[in-house]
């Protein structure tokens, strides 16, 4: 099982991107989603979940009130929202079927993310 995101680029402070996690071959539609980000020279971190429903849980207080997460089964694809970017933000993110902390960490199949560069 693997997923690919995709939408990332080089926004300026204060901008918004909206990121796409697509799933080839399988359905997305019960599969809780989780977003992942890895910042240079830090261990990867859990962004938010997005369960069946479309409902979110944030794993990273700092995207509170910014960052969103839905799902578009007819699409089968995951999003996640990202408002009020901050430089701090800037990192290669990732969607897994997997959520929170434990869970990445026993989790192998990571596609190749895509970069968010917040820079002025």
């Amino acid at each position: 099982v693997q997923l690919q995101a995709s939408g990332g680029g080089l926004v300026q402070p204060g901008g918004s991107l909206r990121l796409s996690c697509a799933a080839s071959g399988f359905t997305l539609d019960y599969i809780t989603i989780g977003w992942f980000r890895q910042a240079p020279g830090k261990e990867r971190e859990g962004v938010l979940c997005i369960s069946s429903s479309g409902g979110s849980t944030y794993n990273a207080d700092s995207v509170k009130g910014r960052f969103t997460g839905s799902r578009d089964n007819a699409k089968n694809t995951v999003y996640l929202q990202m408002n009020s970017l901050k430089p701090e933000d800037t990192a290669v993110y990732y969607c897994a079927p997997v959520c929170g902390a434990q869970a990445m960490g026993a989790f192998s199949g990571w596609g190749q993310g895509t970069l968010v560069t917040v820079s002025s």
